[in-house]
C-alpha cells in the first residue's frame, strides 16, 4: 500500500487527492494544512490541520504517517524549503526543492534562466529596487510596460500599462509601494497577444507534456477588472487551443525542456515535480510572461480531468527519474472549469459566511477556500468552489461548466463568459489582428 502525503487545501489539492484515491494503487492519503477541505478529508486516513510555513511539524507528519512520498500543491511551503527538509529525511517530493523553485518565487532569476538557455524568449526588461531610473525606461518602452513585483504575491503582483496603469504617474506610485514592502522589481515591455499555459511533468531530466490551457486571470466578464488567482480556464479536445499554431505549441514545449535543462546546469538541483510555462502567442512568436514551480489552480482541474495514465505511476516515475520510460496520456476532451467566488473578491472579499451546493458525487465540484463546522460548509474570503465539466467539444463542457457553478449558492458570483463562443472567437480574432 502507497501511503501518500499531500501539502494543500485549496480546488488544485482537491483534484490531486481524486486523482491518487482513483489510482490502481492501493493507498492511503493523508493530508497537511491550515483548514480542513471536506472534499480532501472524506478521502483521507488522517487530516493534520497545520500552518503551511512550519516546516518542522509537517516533517514530522510526512514520518509519523509513514509516507512514502509527498506531494506539495501550493507555492509558498516551496519558497520556504519544504521540499528540502522533507528529503533529508529520505521521504522523496514530488515537488522541487527551494534553489530551483526559484524559477516562480524570483522573477528576475526566471528571467536569467531564460537568458541562459533560450534568449529569444524574454521581453525587454531592467530591474529595480528604488524609482531610480524607472521613469525614463518607461518612455523608452513607449509606455507600453508591465511592473512585477519580484517575489510571491498570489498572482496580484503584476500591473500593465493601459489596464491597471493608466499612466506613469500610476507605475511610479504602484512601484513605490513595492518598494516599501522591501521588494524589488522588473520593468518588462508588454506582450501583445494571448496567453496559454503548458504544464510538464518533470523528472529532473525529462518532460512529459500536459495539454494547453487558457486562465482568465481578470475578476469580470469581458476580461475587465483587477487580477484574481485565476476565474477559470478552459482546455480543448485535440490538447491545443484555436488560436495556436502547432508550431507554437512545440515552441512551448521546447522552452519548458530547455529551461528544465538550465536549472541543472545553473543550481545543480534537479527539477522534479511541474514546471508551468505561462506564455504569450505573439507577432513575432512565443513569448515567456513567467514560470510557476507547481500546477496551476484552476489548470490542474483541466489537465487531471482528462489525464488517462495512472496519476501515483507518474509520481513513482518523477521520483525514480524515469519519466521518460512512461507513456503520459490524456483523453482527447474538452473541459471547461469555472469559479465561483465571494462578492467583493479579490479587493475586498466577504468572508466567513455559508454555502449551498447540490453534492450529486459525480467530482466535478471542487472546494476551494472553505472551512466546515457543524456539517455546513463556510467561505473564507479567496476563491471559494469550481465546478468542471468534461464533454467531447468546449461548448458542451461550458454548459456543464456553467449549470454546475450555477448549483453552489451565496455571496458570490462567477464570470459566465469562460468557455463561451463568443469569448473564445474573440482570441482568434485577435491573435489574427495581432499577426497582421
Amino acid at each position: 500500500m502507497k501511503k501518500i502525503l499531500l501539502v494543500g487545501s485549496g480546488a488544485r489539492e482537491v483534484a490531486i487527492a481524486r486523482k491518487i484515491k482513483t489510482s490502481r494503487h492501493d493507498s492511503a492519503l493523508f493530508c497537511a494544512s491550515p483548514t480542513k477541505n471536506p472534499h480532501i478529508s472524506s478521502l483521507c486516513e488522517e487530516y493534520f490541520c497545520v500552518s503551511l510555513s512550519n516546516n518542522k511539524e509537517i516533517v514530522g507528519i510526512a514520518k509519523s504517517s509513514g509516507a512514502d512520498f509527498v506531494v506539495v500543491g501550493p507555492e509558498n511551503p516551496l519558497e520556504d524549503g519544504l521540499v528540502d527538509d522533507i528529503e533529508k529525511e529520505g521521504i522523496p517530493c514530488v515537488a522541487p526543492k527551494k534553489s530551483v523553485a526559484k524559477i516562480e518565487t524570483s522573477k528576475s532569476f526566471a528571467r536569467k534562466i531564460l537568458d541562459g538557455c533560450y534568449k529569444e524568449k524574454n521581453p525587454k526588461r531592467k530591474e529595480f529596487n528604488s524609482t531610480k531610473g524607472v521613469e525614463s525606461f518607461l518612455r523608452e518602452l513607449n509606455e507600453n510596460y508591465v511592473v512585477k513585483h519580484d517575489g510571491l504575491m498570489g498572482g496580484k503582483g503584476v500591473k500593465i500599462s493601459g489596464e491597471h496603469l493608466c499612466s506613469i504617474e500610476d507605475a511610479l506610485s504602484f512601484c513605490k509601494e513595492i518598494i516599501n514592502t522591501g521588494g524589488s522589481f522588473l520593468v518588462e515591455e508588454k506582450l501583445v497577444g494571448e496567453e496559454f499555459s503548458l504544464m510538464s511533468f518533470c523528472d529532473g531530466e525529462s518532460c512529459a507534456h500536459m495539454p494547453v490551457v487558457q486562465d482568465h486571470k481578470r475578476a469580470f466578464e469581458g476580461d475587465v477588472g483587477p487580477n484574481t488567482g485565476g476565474m477559470g480556464t478552459y482546455s480543448f479536445e485535440n490538447h491545443s487551443l484555436p488560436f495556436l499554431f502547432e508550431e507554437e505549441v512545440l515552441d512551448a514545449q521546447k522552452t519548458n525542456e530547455l529551461v528544465l535543462k538550465e536549472l541543472k546546469n545553473i543550481t545543480g538541483e534537479k527539477f522534479k515535480g511541474i514546471l508551468y510555462g505561462g506564455f504569450m502567442a505573439t507577432k513575432s512568436g512565443v513569448k515567456v510572461i513567467e514560470y510557476n514551480a507547481r500546477l496551476g489552480d484552476p489548470e490542474a482541474m483541466n489537465v487531471l480531468a482528462v489525464l488517462k495514465t495512472d496519476f501515483i505511476d507518474v509520481c513513482d516515475h518523477i521520483i525514480n527519474e524515469t519519466l521518460s520510460l512512461l507513456p503520459v496520456d490524456f483523453e482527447r476532451a474538452a473541459t471547461v472549469c469555472k469559479y465561483a467566488v465571494p462578492s467583493g473578491y479579490p479587493g475586498s472579499p466577504e468572508k466567513n459566511f455559508k454555502i449551498s451546493y447540490t453534492d450529486t458525487g459525480d467530482q466535478s465540484l471542487f472546494f476551494a477556500a472553505v472551512k466546515e463546522a457543524g456539517g455546513e460548509v463556510f467561505a473564507t474570503g479567496s476563491r471559494t468552489a469550481a465546478y468542471i465539466g468534461i464533454e467531447k467539444t468546449v461548448e458542451e463542457a461550458e454548459r456543464v461548466a456553467e449549470a454546475g457553478i450555477q448549483s453552489v449558492s451565496g455571496k458570490l458570483f462567477h464570470r459566465k463568459d469562460i468557455g463561451t463562443r463568443g469569448l473564445i472567437q474573440k482570441r482568434i480574432d485577435n491573435m489574427k489582428k495581432v499577426r497582421q
